[in-house]
């Protein structure tokens, strides 16, 4: 916190909040959104404060002044009082990733693609969102399952396994047109059973590589084959 304006005014509320139990409520109402703005324009940032670290800050500001640390629960209490604030479980988020999501970092990027869109012409329908994403089969994940009631302790359910890996890639325009799913699956050649045994979509495509991984190939030209008979069959229709 570098602000040293802001550090007074958070002392001076910590001050009053453990001085005074019988201010005002528009007098605590003002001290309360001192600290809150605080931690809102943290949170504003990417970096949320975690309650310890409130209550660390807090401290460290009030020994500067020899003064006496809030209490063990003074943080906890503290959000749960002020209906702007709440606590959460956090996730972690790859620093690289959120460099991406700077618009002054990548604002020159969206400005070529908007003159490349200008110079070719080129329509919101041949403007494609295009991800792919990988499964391994026989993985599974936490759930809720019903057991006996007498059971002591977390029930295990046990893996197949078959460990093959599939990638499915999907594509949607910027008109919000869905390209059917585009599925990649481990082997040599493509089996009849795939179609007869299984409950796909008949517009769905089903490709081969040898991992079940995608490649150049896969990936793009036979995904632009399977994009062309989508859209002809539409404009058919």
């Amino acid at each position: 916190m570098s602000d040293p304006n802001i550090e007074a005014r958070i002392l001076l509320a910590l001050r009053a909040l453990q001085n005074d139990p019988k201010l005002s409520l528009r007098r605590a109402a003002g001290i309360y959104q001192i600290i809150v703005q605080f931690i809102l324009d943290l949170d504003s940032r990417g970096f949320p404060p975690r309650l310890r670290c409130v209550e660390e800050m807090a401290n460290r500001l009030l020994a500067d002044r020899k003064m006496p640390p809030v209490g063990k629960r003074w943080a906890s209490n503290f959000v749960k009082r002020h209906k702007d604030l709440k606590t959460h479980f956090f996730r972690k988020y790859d620093y690289q990733r959120a460099k991406c999501e700077n618009p002054n970092i990548i604002g020159n990027w969206f400005r070529l693609v908007a003159n490349v869109i200008a110079k070719y012409g080129i329509r919101p329908d041949e403007i494609y969102n295009f991800d792919e994403t990988g499964f391994m089969m026989g993985i599974i994940a936490s759930g809720m399952v019903v057991t006996g009631a007498e059971r002591r302790g977390r029930p295990k359910s046990v893996q197949p396994g078959n460990r093959e890996w599939i990638t499915v890639i999907q594509a949607i325009n910027a008109e919000g047109q869905a390209i059917p799913p585009f599925i990649i699956g481990a082997g040599q050649y493509r089996l009849a059973n795939w179609y007869r045994e299984s409950n796909l979509p008949g517009d769905w495509a089903i490709a081969t590589s040898p991992n079940g991984w995608t490649d150049n190939e896969k990936g793009l030209e036979r995904w632009l084959d399977h994009r062309e008979v989508v859209v002809k069959e539409g404009l058919r229709e």
